[in-house]
């Protein structure tokens, strides 16, 4: 029972050791180093012939993600992905195919421990049981791989006492018992490395493959996240179209918060590379979208799919990247030369004449997409344009007859009026489109004839009838997965002598036979969850796809993670403190901020008497200096002192470009007022709130992020908080380069990503961010948020919430403060706003995207169309049935995708320019 000691310098310790003892052994127990591919380099034909193997292994991951089984997984990935995985899989395919081979019979063989348990293990060890039942210990430097074992220098003791056996036995059951099975996704991704192979265009044989193939490897995927099913589902959506009409017309209306932008920019890359694959012209391809989101689109595409996008700045007149550096020349005629593949624009330039519209007009396009697609619409009210569409409907329905696909995207669909639905679906129908809701005399085109038959209100009952809906648009085969429907249309064409793809005939119910109008008699009368056969089969659901969260909810997709809304006196720890800074839901304030609230009030008016001055944009202009001080004291100061020294302060709005500038002596004069009130504010009320929670209600400790709509605001309290907590790192994500990270009484600029994964391994805890950079961020390692402004647009509320829950997010309930001060147009929005969200799990699901203007003019009226709206949306039927399949899990699991689009052909792709 002596200790054999052994020297890679005296001997070959693969060869001495491990052949001599591990033929034939019974099992093997081993503490190994970090979990690599070079795991079984060595040893992997000796260990393929032990019945009983149990390798742990460390993993640099925070405890509370290992506790998930989604974030240990994501965790594991990105980890592995820190490294270039093109030179990676091919130098090691050899390695990954021998780990892949153990894994797939032995993958409960392997568990992974956090650094928090064991920190680095440097103390390698194992128990050997040999064929004779004797067991041998062994203590050495050397982890699993060639280099460990042939290469480096080690040492290894090997120990047959049972007293030293017994105490390896005893470290190693510590280790095992606290760390956690090896994810299956890293046991996929050993796979899928092991057979990895880059392909080009024409080697992808089946459409489906083509977008797994270029996003498998994408920011996304490396980080070791994943589409969701349902966002997978819309792009097989998207395919089917393509294959059954050649173009894709679709109305994505998902409901807020499940992640719109990620499936229609994966959407748009198929379609781009499915075009390339068959060498049809490279045609451009823009992304229409409020000012607001343009950036957002930008940070996302790039952030998550790895694909570069030219914004276009409407002021400058130029291209500009994810940096805001130009690279493009300036002039309204550069917007029809985007220097990329994909462009973004903003809607509000299509809300007015202008030398752009005319410029993208005189383009053919190979895709548009239009994002809140509900502001395209048709005219309200009894003057004069009643009915007529508006500035973007009217762009819209002449960018759509110029374009192969149209994918519009609206997380409100039907809202009060539903003629707001044909609006969308009327620009699908346009140009190579026409065949959506059939030829001029359908009436489909007509919801008056229609609604009532789609709602389940009205059922059609006779043959006659159904048929005059039926035969324009014929629906084809594959447009419905129902087996009885799909008879039904299998049946009518071949009674009339059609090829799948024609979708018009004028024929007449007698041209079908006696079987087949038994056939749709019994489908009139044949109802589905409740749903009869016209509000199953019509063009709307055929072009509308719509998934509820609590239908994803149920279906187990995603987490039922619950909001704590505050403030809330039932809901704190110290309510002497809470007292003294709110009255009700809203912060207290001095006389100073009343006065100069009255003073901002008084500065809207003296615009308004300007009218038309303002340009389209003017009714954001109008409200901007009072929705700025009620951000916060700094961003009021900032604004008006800019505006009293004569700068005029431009910014794109959904109804336009929008300039502001002080041109009366009654506008000059109030904001002097304005000023002279702000600067004697000592404090800001949101600033003692913030920090409140953060000390006195222990959200520091759970983490927080803090969302303001203007840079200026995020900036000002990501200064301050790191005044407060000079040891905290406190990150400020923001678009345009403009991210930073603060630490004892300093800061430097700072990429997005690195901020992103400084947040996700625990090394930041207070998180600053612009609405402009927040759907690019999962942060469900944080537990609370705040939202020190509030935007009249319960939708960016949704998307804000939507950064903690998430899955992955630890708690049960996440925390949710909303700061406004008394006596302002805010805290009178919030009341109505907040009464309808009781439902802690459901807090926006039905209310609308945007309060209007008006609303906010007549505020006892914003309740009541909140309400009407509300109701709207639970009226509308006819989509839950259709949409179930595209909620579902793929058959084929992307993250197993072999076949690799290379970055860098890819990268080419996304650059190529438009031509004119």
């Amino acid at each position: 029972m002596a200790i054999r000691r052994f020297s890679s310098r005296t001997h070959r310790l693969d060869a001495s050791f491990l052949l001599e003892h591990m033929k034939g052994a019974h099992s093997y127990r081993r503490i190994a180093g970090y979990f690599t591919s070079s795991l079984f380099e060595v040893a992997h034909e000796l260990l393929e012939g032990i019945p009983h193997v149990r390798i742990v292994c460390n993993v640099d991951i925070h405890p509370d993600d290992l506790k998930v089984a989604q974030l240990r997984e994501a965790r594991m990935m990105g980890r592995w992905n820190e490294k270039a995985i093109e030179a990676e899989a091919l130098l090691n395919r050899d390695r990954y195919r021998r780990l892949d081979a153990f894994l797939q019979r032995h993958g409960q063989a392997v568990r992974v421990a956090p650094d928090s348990v064991c920190g680095f293990v440097h103390g390698k060890a194992g128990v050997i049981e040999l064929a004779d039942g004797r067991k041998l210990g062994f203590i050495g430097s050397m982890n699993e791989t060639r280099s460990g074992w042939q290469r480096h220098y080690e040492i290894l003791w090997e120990d047959e006492s049972p007293e030293g056996v017994a105490w390896i036995e005893s470290e190693f059951d510590f280790l095992w018992n606290a760390a956690r099975p090896l994810p299956d996704a890293v046991i996929r991704e050993v796979h899928r490395r092991g057979y990895r192979r880059e392909v080009v265009f024409d080697e992808i044989d089946d459409e489906d493959d083509v977008a797994p193939a270029a996003l498998i490897e994408s920011p996304l995927y490396r980080e070791g996240l994943a589409l969701q099913p349902w966002q997978q589902g819309f792009v097989t959506e998207c395919l089917r179209h393509h294959q059954m009409h050649k173009v894709v017309r679709l109305l994505l209306a998902d409901e807020v918060g499940l992640g719109k932008t990620l499936s229609l920019g994966t959407a748009a890359l198929t379609l781009c590379l499915l075009a390339d694959r068959e060498q049809q012209a490279r045609r451009p391809v823009v992304i229409f979208a409020p000012a607001t989101l343009c950036e957002q689109w930008q940070t996302e595409m790039l952030d998550k799919l790895g694909i570069p996008c030219a914004r276009w700045d409407t002021v400058r007149k130029v291209w500009l990247d994810d940096q805001d550096r130009a690279i493009s020349p300036a002039g309204r005629e550069h917007i029809a030369r985007c220097p990329l593949r994909i462009g973004i624009v903003s809607t509000g330039l299509m809300m007015r004449q202008s030398a752009e519209k005319q410029h993208l007009l005189g383009l053919r396009f190979g895709l548009v997409i239009l994002d809140e697609a509900h502001k395209a619409r048709t005219r309200q009210g009894f003057g004069a344009d009643a009915g007529t569409p508006n500035e973007l409907l009217a762009f819209m329905r002449e960018i759509a007859a110029r374009s192969e696909h149209v994918l519009l995207g609206t997380a409100t669909p039907i809202q009060t009026q539903p003629q707001d639905l044909w609006d969308l679906i009327g620009i699908l129908h346009q140009g190579r489109g026409n065949f959506v809701l059939g030829n001029d005399f359908a009436a489909w085109h007509r919801a008056g004839e229609v609604l009532e038959i789609l709602s389940g209100r009205q059922e059609v009952t006779s043959a006659e009838h159904a048929w005059e809906l039926l035969r324009s648009p014929l629906p084809l085969v594959d447009s419905t997965r129902e087996p009885r429907a799909r008879r039904l249309f299998s049946a009518i064409r071949q009674d009339l002598g059609l090829v799948n793809g024609e979708t018009q005939t004028a024929r007449s119910l007698a041209d079908l036979s006696e079987d087949t109008r038994e056939i749709l008699e019994d489908e009139l009368h044949r109802q589905v969850s409740g749903a009869t056969f016209f509000q199953r089969e019509n063009p709307l659901v055929r072009h509308v796809v719509l998934r509820k969260r609590v239908s994803l909810e149920d279906a187990g997709l995603l987490a039922r993670v619950g909001v704590d809304v505050h403030p809330d006196r039932q809901l704190i720890r110290e309510p002497h403190g809470f007292d003294a800074l709110f009255e009700a839901k809203a912060l207290r304030t001095s006389e100073d901020f009343r006065e100069a609230y009255r003073e901002a009030r008084a500065f809207g008016k003296a615009l308004s008497a300007r009218g038309q001055s303002l340009g389209g944009g003017g009714g954001f202009m109008k409200n901007l200096v009072e929705q700025r001080i009620c951000s916060s004291i700094y961003a009021g100061l900032n604004t008006v002192r800019a505006l009293l020294q004569g700068q005029t302060l431009c910014d794109e709005e959904d109804e336009g470009d929008a300039e502001l500038a002080v041109e009366s002596t009654d506008e000059r004069e109030a904001l002097e007022r304005l000023l002279n009130r702000l600067e004697k504010i000592e404090a800001d009320p949101k600033l003692a709130a913030l920090l409140y929670y953060l000390d006195c209600e222990k959200w520091l400790e759970l983490g927080v992020i803090i969302f303001s709509q203007y840079y200026d605001t995020a900036r000002w309290v990501a200064e301050q908080l790191a005044q407060r907590y000079p040891d905290e790192a406190i990150g400020l994500y923001a678009g345009a380069g403009r991210s930073r990270l603060y630490q004892r009484g300093d800061s430097v600029s700072c990429e997005r990503e690195t901020l992103k994964k400084m947040v996700a391994e625990h090394q930041i805890r207070i998180m600053v961010a612009t609405d402009a950079a927040c759907e690019g961020l999962n942060l469900q390692t944080l537990g609370t948020l705040v939202n020190v402004d509030l935007p009249w647009n319960p939708t960016r509320l949704e998307q804000r919430i939507g950064r903690i829950k998430r899955f992955g997010q630890k708690r049960d309930t996440v925390d949710m403060l909303n700061l406004v001060n008394e006596q302002t147009v805010d805290e009178k929005i919030y009341d109505r706003l907040s009464d309808r969200m009781r439902d802690r799990y459901d807090l926006f699901g039905s209310v609308p995207d945007t309060i209007k203007d008006e609303w906010i003019d007549n505020i006892e009226a914003l309740g009541v169309k909140m309400d009407e709206y509300i109701n709207a949306q639970r009226e509308a039927t006819g989509f839950d049935l259709r949409y179930t399949a595209t909620m579902a899990p793929p058959d084929k699991d992307w993250r197993d995708c072999t076949a690799v689009l290379s970055r860098r052909d890819f990268a080419v792709l996304m650059a190529a320019a438009w031509s004119v």
